[in-house]
């Protein structure tokens, strides 16, 4: 388990400063490839895995597997830009998008304050 501290002891935190919801609509029967996709922007070199993401969170409509929503929050917007415009990024999006029935709709927001645990 990582600790909240850095190497001098002082409490580090990341927080949420930009951030948005994303709904994509797969294309029939390819849900579950989109969800394996999105999580594999969690891996080391991988977006989510930017320690300039602080959330990154990965649901399924409860009434259609080919809808899936994507929540991320980031230190900030420029660092969300910067992270999406680097090769990894670009490449996953990419695969995205060949599986996408229509394009995806986005709403932006400002955190506030919240918790996620898994």
């Amino acid at each position: 388990m990582k600790s909240p501290h850095s190497i001098t002891g002082k409490k580090t935190s990341m927080i949420a400063n930009y951030g948005f919801n994303a709904t994509l609509t797969a294309k029939p029967g390819s849900g579950d490839r989109l969800v394996d996709l999105l999580l594999n922007g969690l891996n080391e070199g991988s977006p989510g895995a930017s320690e300039h993401c602080v959330v990154y969170l990965v649901a399924r409509s409860a009434s259609d597997p080919d809808i899936v929503h994507v929540t991320e929050g980031w230190t900030s917007e420029e660092d969300h830009h910067r992270i999406f415009a680097g090769e990894a990024a670009q490449a996953i999006v990419a695969q995205i998008g060949a599986l996408l029935a229509k394009e995806s709709e986005y709403t932006d927001y400002v955190p506030v304050r919240g918790k996620a645990a898994f």
